[in-house]
């Protein structure tokens, strides 16, 4: 199934998000915002979503009607926290999203974010290994730092700076999925991220607010890159959301 020429054109975009690119095949990226949801959960929730739209979640995909009455549909590929910025992918046809969900299962994704962080890691650059566990408390995912379920991240140290806070700009790049891994990693560190409400140190992120009028997450998808089987070809695909502002203000 091919897709129209101004299919792209009557996307109902969220506030604030931008498309980053897009493959010939449908593939497409955009950049998310912090505070702007994945997809709704309920009618109640198009107004800050991904797409200003219903959403199935049966068939997880986007659906709205185009100005000629023709019914539209975008196959939502990963899922980013609310909270977090940056790269989320999409499908245009059902064929495509089923293709690269498969890739998705084999685990052959690069992705690497950027976060900011209170304190200063002991090392510039390491291999984090954690044992994990995940339950579901009150219809909400939590994550611990010891259970049974191994996670991995590189880490690495961009930037520290000693102002008002001890702040430091970090590089992560995991190499499992897990719920929460990479907010949970950080603060089993003591390297809690900035505005995080779940994990983080709840009286720094308070204090911080009140310095900067900030209360967001600071963890950001900055990249995404992979290659995929489709229509008997390969196809190189790679999307980076810029970092933004917030994240290399000298706090």
């Amino acid at each position: 199934m091919s897709v129209s020429a101004d299919f792209w054109e009557t996307l109902p975009l969220g506030e604030g998000v931008q498309a980053l690119r897009t493959d010939a095949n449908g593939l497409t990226a955009f950049d998310k915002p912090s505070g702007v949801l994945s997809h709704p959960n309920g009618s109640e929730d198009e107004a800050r979503s991904l797409l200003s739209c219903r959403y199935d979640k049966e068939a997880q995909c986007f659906q709205w009607k185009a100005d000629d009455g023709t019914m539209r549909r975008l196959w939502l590929l990963n899922r980013l926290d609310s909270a977090t910025s940056g790269v989320i992918l999409v499908a245009a046809t059902e064929k495509l999203a089923t293709a690269v969900r498969e890739h998705f299962a084999k685990k052959q994704v690069r992705k690497i974010y950027n976060a900011l962080v209170f304190g200063r890691p002991h090392k510039e650059r390491e291999l984090w290994r954690d044992q994990l566990a995940v339950s579901k408390q009150g219809g909400q995912i939590r994550t611990a730092a010891r259970g049974n379920i191994p996670a991995e991240t590189h880490f690495e140290l961009l930037r520290h700076l000693q102002r008002s806070f001890s702040t430091s700009l970090v590089r992560l790049e995991p190499k499992t999925g897990r719920s929460h891994q990479l907010r949970v990693q950080c603060a089993k560190r003591e390297l809690p991220i900035i505005g995080d409400q779940t994990y983080g140190d709840f009286s720094l992120n308070r204090a911080f607010k009140k310095a900067t009028g900030s209360d967001r997450l600071f963890l950001h998808s900055l990249e995404t890159a992979f290659t995929y089987e489709f229509a008997g070809r390969s196809h190189a695909f790679k999307a980076s959301a810029p970092l933004p502002k917030e994240f290399l203000s000298g706090y």
